[in-house]
């Protein structure tokens, strides 16, 4: 990453006009966060229902964000816009969050264009789940302002947007970036290396990766193995991570404690975990197990129980840090 920021950026205004790129799930739950927040939004995307689809998800999303106390009870139409080209949809933004699709070709032709057309100031963050920013800026004449800020779904309720820079961001725009998001209530963290999937996704992958292996191996069941992560570390997660779990079960020792008793079994444990490949008959036992799992609920119907949960554990980590 660059270390000397751009003059440009160097007295920048407020974020306080932004515009969306791509309009899907992760475009519209943005969209909704940012109106909440006061901020203009510009959304842009080809697709022929883009613009139903996003006013129905941010009328869906917003009671939400008014329990959280982050919305007033009137969602603020007349600060969202619409544009079909994509050089005004981008003109007048301090930031654009891009959304498009996870093809690298395409996304580095994206910003190639966005960078042409935004003015100086603006931040332009990719919502990517794995490409590295050094590939994307790659094709951009001021590459210094380019940058992931990658969220959990939905971004109007999980806190994280994981910020990494490419070998041309500069540290100024990292810092702007970061001081964005949690001006809009989000928790951001920098990281310092670029890596395929950043690092929560990665995470996911290393514990899908046994839990499929687990689940094709017959050891429990799809359900099961769901319910062990749901009523167990999962809900130590949601207040503490691994490394600080880990130093909390060594007592008052702390991490060094429980290295000095539990690194051996864990290290035994770390050489035994499978990888199991993706695969029909694998497949299928994932289907099917998800099908008993479901018990009947649609992906809809899923979602909003996800969501409506997702609120109360929000609402109580909240009230524990008033």
């Amino acid at each position: 990453m660059s270390s000397s920021p751009n003059s440009n950026q160097s007295s920048s205004p407020p974020i306080a006009r932004t515009s969306i790129i791509g309009t899907g799930t992760i475009g519209a739950s943005w969209a909704a966060l940012f109106l909440a927040h006061g901020l203009e939004v510009v959304l842009h995307d080809p697709g022929p229902d883009a613009e139903p689809f996003a006013r129905a998800f941010i009328t869906q999303a917003w009671p939400a964000l008014v329990t959280l106390g982050i919305a007033q009870p009137e969602i603020p139409w007349h600060a969202l816009r619409f544009k079909a080209d994509l050089e005004r949809a981008v003109a007048d933004a301090d930031l654009v969050q891009e959304n498009a699709p996870e093809r690298e070709a395409f996304k580095i032709d994206l910003y190639r264009q966005l960078d042409a057309a935004a003015p100086a100031h603006a931040i332009l963050a990719s919502s990517t789940s794995g490409l590295h920013m050094s590939r994307l800026q790659s094709q951009c004449a001021h590459p210094e302002r380019c940058v992931i800020g990658h969220p959990f779904n939905p971004p109007h309720l999980i806190p994280l947007v994981e910020v990494v820079g490419g070998q041309h961001t500069s540290n100024e725009t990292i810092e702007r970036t970061m001081a964005f998001y949690r001006q809009v209530g989000k928790r951001p963290i920098r990281i310092n290396k670029e890596v395929s999937g950043h690092v929560a996704n990665r995470l996911q992958a290393a514990i899908w990766r046994e839990a499929v292996y687990l689940a094709a191996q017959g050891v429990a069941s799809v359900e099961d193995i769901d319910t062990a992560i749901t009523e167990g570390p999962g809900v130590r997660w949601a207040i503490f991570g691994p490394h600080m779990t880990f130093n909390l079960g060594g007592g008052q020792g702390g991490m060094a404690h429980f290295l000095d008793h539990f690194s051996g079994p864990m290290k035994s444990w770390w050489d035994d975990l499978g990888e199991a490949p993706l695969d029909e008959t694998t497949r299928e036992i994932l289907i099917r197990g998800l099908t008993e799992e479901s018990r009947g609920r649609n992906i809809q119907a899923l979602a909003q129980e996800r969501d409506d949960m997702l609120l109360r554990v929000l609402e109580a980590k909240r009230g524990s840090h008033q």
